[in-house]
């Protein structure tokens, strides 16, 4: 509920009028007579709305208003007849202007219309965003694979538990689309669902993101501030790349999911969050919380439920579906109808994909622009990144004998040809007769 109120105005009586008046109504109201006294207060709490009188005993109200809008609603107090400053106060963002002697009725009901105001521009990003989120999910979500299947049936079975989850996949997989469609399916689903990119910033930095700080916790520090964790009230918090945080983080972070709690960056007093974690990474935790690169315990935390998701590679047969459904939504202006010719569809489906269906989105989106007035998209339109030296990429954690090394290639290729014999034997120089003789071999 949207009612914390602070009162800046120095007038004693009327400070206590408005107080009064406001509390009558069932709001938290705090009243102040100065700005020393407001930037205090506003250090340690976030009000949803702030009435201010204009003159003030240590500075003028109209300089602060662009700075204040920006957290919250602001109503001005101006004397009879000062039309000046009430179109000053507007033009600098304030919500409305009330004269003194203020009217009862009419602080009520303009009150009542700024936090409304507030709380509709909230939910309408609110819903923005949920609409533009459940976009891109459905975009993942497109196609008749069985790994597609199994994801889908993973994350309707998990969506309702509220427990940890742990998304484990390359890059350009979906990890956070299929974290979207955990929170999208769950009984938290109309509060926020906040991502955090835990490799971008640096370790301290990071820390008051996620944690929020108190005001003097460092330099620059000049107020209180909210963390991510917060914002993630009654929702859930969505870790990508969570390989890559600090132990320092690790530690503060295990704590969370352990007691439910934790301290904003230099305070001291326990918060509680709840929250729902789900976490992602394109790197193998367990074997880091084996060598001791991350802590085993909170990888066990993270851990209770793991979904992979799997490369573009081995969902081949969703490509042309993945590929209809990026043309019929791209995000160009001019709208236009178009189709994709057979030979394309069997080059997207015979390429390896090592950026998976993000890349895959890119190549459509400039195969729309190359293919220009053309209403069919051709195979000549189709432009992959030059990654020939990661296709044929053989990694293997010993010194592998030359029978490993061939089991291994050809493996490649059958993947990267979708089982095509021909092109394999084409490829590696032999005939159709000796690739039959190494899958037997192979037992392929």
């Amino acid at each position: 509920m949207s009612n914390r109120i602070l009162v800046i105005e120095d007038d004693a009586v009327l400070n206590r009028l408005l107080v009064s008046q406001l509390r009558a109504q069932d709001y938290e109201v705090t009243g102040v007579a100065n700005w020393r006294d407001a930037d205090q207060h506003l250090s340690q709490h976030e009000p949803h709305l702030i009435i201010t009188d204009v003159r003030l005993p240590d500075g003028d109200s109209l300089e602060r208003l662009p700075e204040l809008v920006k957290s919250q609603p602001v109503i001005v107090l101006t004397a009879f007849g000062s039309v000046r400053d009430a179109v000053q106060a507007m033009k600098a963002g304030a919500f409305e202007y009330l004269l003194k002697p203020v009217s009862p009725d009419e602080l009520i009901l303009v009150v009542q219309r700024a936090l409304a105001d507030a709380l509709l521009r909230i939910d309408h990003q609110f819903c923005r965003d949920q609409l533009q989120a459940r976009e891109a999910v459905a975009s993942f979500m497109i196609g008749i694979s069985t790994p597609l299947k199994r994801v889908k049936e993973l994350i309707k079975a998990v969506a309702p538990a509220d427990i940890t989850v742990l998304i484990q996949g390359e890059s350009g997989s979906g990890k956070e689309l299929v974290a979207r469609a955990i929170h999208d399916q769950s009984n938290r689903a109309k509060r926020n669902f906040v991502a955090v990119d835990c490799c971008t910033l640096q370790e301290k930095l990071f820390e008051s993101e996620l944690f929020g700080h108190e005001r003097g916790a460092f330099t620059g520090a000049d107020k209180q501030k909210r963390g991510l964790i917060e914002g993630a009230e009654g929702g859930t918090l969505f870790l990508d790349e969570i390989g890559e945080i600090s132990p320092s983080i690790q530690a503060k972070l295990l704590r969370v999911l352990e007691t439910g709690v934790f301290r904003r960056l230099g305070g001291t007093r326990d918060l509680q969050a709840n929250i729902r974690v789900v976490a992602a990474t394109n790197r193998d935790l367990g074997k880091l919380s084996e060598t001791g690169s991350f802590r085993p315990d909170l990888y066990y935390r993270l851990s209770p439920f793991v979904i992979d998701t799997p490369p573009l590679r081995e969902r081949r047969d969703d490509i042309p579906y993945l590929a209809a459904h990026f043309i019929r939504n791209h995000n160009f202006s001019r709208r236009i109808n178009k189709s994709i010719a057979a030979e394309a569809i069997r080059k997207l489906t015979a390429y390896d994909w090592p950026g998976n269906v993000r890349e895959l989105k890119n190549v459509i989106e400039r195969a729309i622009i190359l293919s220009r007035e053309n209403n069919l998209i051709r195979s000549e339109h189709l432009a992959f990144a030059n990654r020939s030296n990661l296709e044929f990429c053989l990694k293997f954690d010993h010194n592998p004998t030359l029978e490993e090394l061939e089991l291994e290639y050809v493996r490649l290729l059958l993947g990267k040809f979708t089982g095509h014999r021909g092109k394999v034997a084409e490829v590696m120089d032999v005939s159709e007769r000796s690739i039959y003789r190494l899958l037997k071999k192979h037992k392929f």
